[in-house]
């Protein structure tokens, strides 16, 4: 089994570049095939939705309702064990307590100058589409992770689209997800077929304002594609780790660690950054038996990783591994340092830091409360993590008694003339100001 193992230092332009580019190649060169596939919803609506899925998904979902019924909501929480219900439930439970800190108040108001007042009214959009994978798992934390702050913002119409199963039925765990998070509008459909059809709108999908979640290239493409017509939200394409790791880290507890995002697929990328070449060397060996150790198709996308978008990478320092972190600007981090705390000084650019070893990827995918729906591609340089505000706009509101006009008056006719605007100073200026 092939795992890259670098030096930094020698690694040339290409080679760094490739591996800061991640699957970002891979996005682009579906472009063109997600092109058409939009024209396809466009035109034929529905009718589109079932040939492609039939095509892409093998699911023929002739003469069935794209959307869920009641009756599968039950049929949903009696097909799943307990542990997994309590599961679903302690989790939603954290996400809604992390979330509902950042509620913001209705408005804020404030005097500016004696007579001027400024402020901002929160108000909460009023549709989103909820993007839920299905294709290489089961993701019913992705549902309410998306869905739990939308709700806390208050959404009137929150919209769940996620691939069927080859039965045509709908993840069950995700239904009973959506359930508890008040979601009735979910729909089998999935791909960039499911993200033109929550932009455009199609007989039985109304469009929405906003989209959220994260999903394969194609569904990434797709979003780009279609960002002048809906606001697409934060990038959110194939899954990428990087696991920082010193001298004092345990081998093993970085390795099994770096396998959590890798087995997503093999479009994802982790690596395992460290200035130790003796925790390189040992964490590649239990990486290696680790993953031969793995079913398919597990073991095939982590070897896929391993050797092509991920591996190990030796550095000079935590100091040089910091700086390679903040060009990358990873959707996970995890610090595994001698004192995480100070490493994270360091750190600019990140969707997520896990500190220390007692944090895997996986706690934070589920049940912390913090959102794991986090910016992929670099966009953790401008973007952070799916909150309550991802759901709110905000409108400035303005008064301004006769006292404030009188004082700002000189002002602004200054500014309009030197600006050329003459309606603008005679508004002031027809006030007899």
């Amino acid at each position: 089994m092939k795992i890259n193992i670098r030096r930094w230092k020698d690694m040339g332009k290409d080679e760094r570049s490739l591996i800061l580019s991640r699957s970002e190649l891979n996005i682009s060169e579906v472009s063109g095939s997600v092109e058409e596939i939009i024209a396809k919803v466009e035109k034929d609506g529905d009718a589109a939705l079932r040939e492609l899925t039939k095509k892409f998904d093998g699911v023929d979902l002739s003469g069935i309702s794209l959307r869920a019924t009641e009756e599968e909501y039950g049929k949903a929480e009696k097909l799943l064990s307990e542990d997994v219900k309590a599961a679903i439930r302690y989790s939603i439970d954290n996400v809604k307590k992390f979330h509902n800190s950042q509620r913001p108040g209705e408005m804020t108001f404030s005097e500016i100058r004696p007579g001027i007042f400024a402020g901002e009214k929160a108000m909460p959009i009023s549709s989103v589409g909820l993007y839920v994978p299905r294709g290489r798992g089961s993701f019913p934390s992705m549902l309410y992770m998306l869905a739990v702050p939308a709700f806390i913002a208050g959404v009137e119409r929150i919209v769940v689209v996620t691939p069927p199963n080859e039965d045509s039925s709908i993840d069950p765990a995700c239904l009973y997800a959506a359930g508890l998070c008040g979601v009735t509008e979910v729909y089998r459909v999935g791909g960039a077929q499911a993200i033109a059809a929550l932009a455009l709108g199609t007989e039985s999908i109304r469009p929405v304002v906003k989209l959220s979640g994260p999903g394969s290239k194609y569904v990434a493409a797709a979003k780009r594609l279609l960002s002048s017509r809906v606001d697409a939200g934060l990038p959110a394409g194939p899954s990428e780790a990087i696991v920082l790791a010193d001298e004092t880290a345990d081998p093993e507890k970085a390795a099994i660690d770096l396998l959590i995002e890798a087995e997503h697929g093999s479009d994802s990328s982790a690596i395992l950054l460290t200035n130790s070449k003796k925790l390189a060397e040992a964490a590649a060996e239990i990486l290696r038996k680790k993953t031969e150790a793995l079913p398919e198709p597990r073991k095939t996308f982590v070897k896929d990783v391993l050797s092509g978008y991920g591996g190990i990478i030796i550095t000079d320092s935590i100091e040089e591994a910091a700086d390679i972190i903040n060009e990358f600007a990873p959707e996970h981090l995890q610090l595994q340092t001698r004192d995480p705390f100070d490493t994270l000084s360091l750190i600019k650019n990140a969707g997520e830091i896990l500190l220390g070893e007692n944090t895997p990827f996986s706690l934070a995918n589920y049940s912390t409360g913090a959102n794991a729906v986090l910016p992929t591609g670099g966009g953790a340089k401008t973007y952070s993590a799916v909150s309550v505000r991802d759901f709110i706009k905000y409108s400035s509101v303005v008064y301004a008694s006769k006292e404030g006009l009188n004082g700002a008056a000189g002002h602004v006719k200054a500014l309009a003339d030197y600006e050329g605007f003459i309606t603008h100073g005679n508004a002031i200026k027809d006030r007899g100001l």
